[in-house]
């Protein structure tokens, strides 16, 4: 017999399947069982049908069932699990001192953002290039340290790839390889430790961001978000002389930084002697627009310091950035860092030269936003013909993520309680408010770059029922 907790903080699916998971262990449903229909179990629970069949889906997610036609969903052998059973305590091993962390629950539709699609990755483009690579590796190469600040012909390549498709006018001298943003950001740190003890960026912003900042001893001064970019005002009346941006697609709210707002930002760090940190992290993935000019393309870059990516076209887990420093810090660099070893490896560094120079590169990133374009396309339509009266969509046309506002009064937690409800999980919006007193809690935020296409289509018809008063 199945027993519900409407108080409890798992989902009542999460209940269900918890239960029927432990009877198929404990043998009281054996192989070969067939479980109640959605319907029927539903009815007799008093539930929607939804959540009975969110709970199934689980189970035959994990193997504990699976589905046939006409015979509904059927309990597997479970011989290799036997270990399961409360009969065989005497096998079961010796707990670890250390704390056990809870299991985390896993929603069928979840709306993770940062991921990207494993389709979309060039995986023989990859091993092509990479067999290359390593061929091209000599014992010499091998036995001794590459160039400090990465190998000379593929910041070469990345200096051509910029100006082509950024505006960044730069020499290879100016490029450094980094180990993601993270390491460029703590390089940051410690060569404007001496310049300055504050840091502008944006509210709501990158959380990744300002836990650097902090750890480093930066003070913080947030500056609110306008529907046009950062408020100048603000940052005008702000003591910092160094501020961090993302003006070609705000993180989170997807805002895009006007040419106005530029040139203010260009004209505040002119006046100031201050200096623009633009991390510029998915400017590849623009939908409906060409990509927008840098900051650093419009002025020069004597007062902005420029980082890229390859972690949101291509892959997060290689953990290659780079960042174009402008000279007054490049000098400075080379003072305090010139002994330090790029951490990129000389393979890494090989294969991403390769990609670039052959033509891979464009390639792959003209399919990826034809990919991602495609999905994002289908989560715009499908929440403007569910939804379009009782969530406002923000951030669109570029990136991996957008942001749902309520119009009909839900809070952030009722949000994200009631999606959970249905099997679908979606993300607060919330922590990356450095003051979230200033927030509106109405917001949550959906990523799909890791979803097929019928993920989306059946995770917005679950958010729309979820969401409806």
């Amino acid at each position: 017999m199945i027993n519900l907790d409407n108080n409890a903080d798992s989902p009542l699916y999460m209940q269900i399947y918890e239960q029927i998971k432990q009877e198929i262990i404990n043998g009281v449903l054996p192989e070969g069982s067939r479980l109640p229909s959605t319907r029927h179990l539903s009815q007799t629970l008093a539930v929607g049908r939804n959540t009975v069949e969110n709970a199934y889906l689980q189970l035959s997610s994990e193997g504990y069932v699976t589905s046939r036609v006409g015979s509904g969903f059927i309990v597997q052998n479970l011989n290799g699990l036997t270990y399961l059973t409360n009969e065989d305590k005497c096998n079961k091993p010796i707990k670890s001192s250390r704390p056990e962390s809870k299991p985390s629950i896993v929603y069928p539709h979840n709306f993770q953002f940062g991921l990207l699609s494993a389709q979309n990755f060039p995986l023989n483009i990859w091993r092509k290039i990479s067999s290359r690579a390593l061929s091209s590796l000599t014992a010499e190469d091998l036995t001794t340290y590459c160039d400090k600040k990465g190998e000379l012909e593929l910041r070469y390549n990345l200096s051509e790839y910029l100006l082509k498709s950024r505006g960044v006018s730069c020499s290879a001298n100016q490029i450094i390889l980094c180990a993601g943003l993270e390491y460029a950001l703590s390089l940051l740190c410690q060569l404007l430790r001496n310049k300055t003890t504050q840091i502008a960026l944006e509210e709501p912003g990158y959380i990744g961001a300002r836990n650097i900042f902090t750890n480093n001893g930066f003070q913080l001064l947030p500056v609110h978000i306008e529907n046009d970019g950062l408020k100048i005002s603000e940052l005008e009346n702000a003591s910092a002389k160094v501020v961090y941006v993302t003006p070609s697609h705000q993180f989170p709210n997807g805002i895009v930084t006007s040419i106005q707002k530029r040139l203010l930002l260009l004209d505040w760090a002119k006046r100031n002697d201050g200096l623009i940190i633009e991390d510029d992290y998915d400017s590849e993935l623009r939908y409906n627009s060409r990509p927008i000019p840098s900051i650093i393309s419009i002025a020069g870059n004597e007062n902005v310091v420029y980082i890229g990516t390859f972690s949101k076209a291509l892959s997060p887990s290689l953990r290659v950035s780079y960042m174009v420093l402008p000279q007054k810090l490049l000098d400075l660099y080379h003072k305090e860092f010139g002994m330090y070893q790029t951490p990129v490896s000389l393979l890494e560094q090989r294969v991403i030269q390769e990609l670039i120079s052959s033509g891979y590169w464009e390639n792959h990133l003209r399919k990826t936003c034809v990919a991602y374009k495609k999905k994002h396309d289908l989560l715009i339509h499908l929440i403007s013909e569910t939804m379009g009266r009782i969530v406002k969509i923000h951030g669109k046309n570029a990136g991996l993520h957008i942001l749902l506002e309520s119009s009909q009064g839900l809070t952030e937690r009722e949000m994200i309680e009631r999606a959970k409800e249905h099997g679908v999980l979606v993300h607060p919006v919330s922590t990356f408010w450095l003051n979230p007193e200033n927030y509106s809690n109405n917001m949550v935020l959906l990523g799909f770059g890791n979803l097929s296409e019928t993920d989306i289509v059946e995770g917005i018809k679950k958010l729309a029922q979820a969401w409806k008063a």
